[in-house]
């Protein structure tokens, strides 16, 4: 965020907006439905929005691990290259997975953002980053370090099936998958 204008930038300095950190723009969710509902899969959790960017969009990449952010941190430590990390908490809300130090790092790392099956910390911190975030609620309590779960396998939560390398397309409105990078005509 600059703090002469208040506009929050992405990690290229350009100002929030459809595709914030993606490259080419991210279009709307309701859009891709209207051109593309027979191929598209809607998450049908309600997902609150704690990152400073509300429109991002990028190829997926996943973790599971319930109450344990180890795997995360790792993923966020590598390059990103504008893909967007799927957490399966399991939905829990006991504990957070993340807070502004891992999405901060995620940022410098070429992540575009990250939907989290569970709960995060440092709220407000968050909604100052350019980065896409939506997780379930928040809890200030950290997770345990164990290391457990599994990467780059497939997760569901919300009637979808999260896949690596499938794109996901995540708004104000809700999150939509594909099984490939769509654009509008």
């Amino acid at each position: 965020m600059t703090p002469s204008s208040g506009t929050i930038l992405t990690a290229e300095g350009r100002p929030e907006g459809r595709g914030a950190g993606t490259g080419p723009l991210t279009p709307v969710t309701a859009d891709l439905v209207d051109a593309y509902e027979s191929v598209l899969r809607c998450c049908e959790v309600q997902f609150r929005q704690f990152g400073g960017v509300p429109r991002f969009g990028g190829p997926i990449r996943t973790v599971k691990s319930f109450e344990d952010n180890t795997l995360i941190k790792q993923a966020l430590s590598e390059p990103g290259r504008g893909a967007v990390l799927v957490v399966d908490g399991g939905g829990s809300v006991r504990c957070s997975l993340l807070g502004d130090y891992l999405a901060g790092l995620g940022l410098k790392n070429g992540w575009v953002g990250m939907v989290v099956w569970g709960a995060v910390r440092d709220t407000v911190a968050l909604g100052k980053l350019a980065f896409g975030l939506k997780a379930l609620g928040a809890n200030p309590l950290r997770s345990s370090k164990t290391g457990s779960g599994q990467r780059d396998g497939a997760v569901a939560f919300g009637g979808v099936t999260f896949r690596p390398n499938e794109w996901l397309y995540s708004d104000e409105d809700g999150i939509v998958v594909s099984e490939r990078e769509l654009s509008l005509p």
